[in-house]
């Protein structure tokens, strides 16, 4: 009977407070803009890939949550591609090596949050099976070297392949070798970044990130705009906001580029429409919170995708919480948070408080700025 080598890794959610939309070359998932990350903790959002690679297999396959999905399309098949090009040359350097490059791949997956419903969950899946086969092939390459092949599966899973705070360089160079992931800082740099996740449909998208970016590019004149005026000077002031700790800045800024990134779909022809009604009755609470509060205390941000990410610091959770938990404390997630630490702060008026988002939210998710892919003990059997 023949071998079988394996390895296990998982991964983590990225969620930008700097937007990527839009690409100058679709093939290599080049971005027209550089965009910036948090990695969140993989207790609560992560992606778990097991690899296993036989001279018996006869064919490479998936399975994403228990169910085979067709692996024979450009994004898989670029990443494997470089995979077992890098694990090629070891194996030129060195005959003993067994040929891993010349053998299938067996990948299973599982999420352990909804799957494309705005939780970036193919920047996790592809980054875990990115981190798991370079961990089968031993690869020597580091994680933003990696991120390059995890780039061209999903365009965000390159910055799944840190933790803390991470940069995706949008690069100049036509064949894509400088557009990568790059860490501003590690998590225990700003350690009391906190985020709520209020899940607003757990459905797949109308419109998918990869389509809607396409459309975009080619019909709003808004997004020429963004990408040229709008995200440069912003990347700047958000790496200074996050090596400072400025939550007031980095705040600031998160909400308006969330902002300017559904503008631009708004502006596309047809138009997108990421965010529904409880969508915005969510910026509309958060901005009415900080008024009462005099500043920043939390910031929303929204993906390709209704589900609102609300970033704040763990020493502002009692009233960032104490709002939130005023109008979905019937809603699922709060079992780890002793309520009674919640207080709703003077100055929000009860007015605000409209009971009807709970009905259009599923559930909370309460989470944390996390670590990057790691190594796992934990190993999946296809079905």
């Amino acid at each position: 009977m023949c071998e079988i080598y394996t390895a296990s890794s998982s991964a983590p959610v990225n969620i930008a407070v700097l937007k990527y939309w839009g690409k100058r070359d679709t093939n290599l998932n080049l971005p027209t803009n550089s965009s910036i990350s948090v990695t969140l903790s993989q207790k609560d959002l992560r992606t778990l890939t097991t690899v296993n690679s036989s001279r018996s297999f006869e064919k490479d396959s998936l399975y994403l949550n228990g169910v085979s999905h067709s692996i024979e399309n450009d994004r898989t098949t670029n990443c494997l591609e470089q995979l077992r090009l890098l694990r090629q040359q070891l194996e030129e350097d060195d005959p003993n090596l067994p040929k891993l490059s010349q053998w299938k791949l067996h990948i299973i997956s599982e999420n352990n949050f909804p799957t494309a419903a705005g939780l970036a969950s193919s920047a996790a899946g592809f980054a875990a099976m990115v981190a798991a086969i370079s961990k089968l092939y031993e690869l020597p390459q580091d994680a933003s070297e990696l991120s390059r092949i995890a780039r061209k599966g999903s365009g965000s899973a390159c910055r799944s392949m840190f933790g803390g705070y991470v940069a995706w360089e949008m690069g100049k160079k036509l064949d894509g070798s400088d557009s990568k992931a790059v860490q501003i800082a590690p998590p225990e740099h700003w350690p009391n970044m906190k985020a709520a996740i209020c899940i607003v449909s757990d459905l797949k998208k109308d419109v998918s990130s990869t389509s809607g970016m396409q459309t975009t590019v080619q019909t709003s004149e808004l997004f020429q705009y963004r990408v040229n005026q709008v995200v440069p000077p912003r990347y700047s002031q958000m790496v200074d906001a996050i090596k400072n700790r400025d939550f007031e800045t980095f705040g600031t800024l998160t909400m308006k580029d969330s902002n300017s990134f559904h503008a631009t779909c708004l502006d596309s022809y047809p138009p997108i429409f990421y965010l529904t009604d409880t969508s915005k009755k969510i910026i509309k609470l958060i901005h009415t919170l900080n008024n009462a509060i005099g500043k920043v205390v939390a910031a929303y941000t929204f993906d390709a995708g209704p589900n609102a990410v609300i970033y704040y610091e763990s020493e502002n959770e009692e009233v960032v919480l104490g709002v939130l938990f005023g109008v979905l404390s019937n809603v699922d997630g709060w079992n780890e948070m002793n309520s009674a630490t919640l207080k709703m702060p003077e100055g929000v008026p009860l007015s605000s408080l409209d009971s009807t988002i709970a009905s259009g939210v599923s559930r909370v998710i309460l989470t944390q700025v996390g670590e990057g892919p790691k190594e796992s003990d934990m190993f999946l059997v296809a079905p």
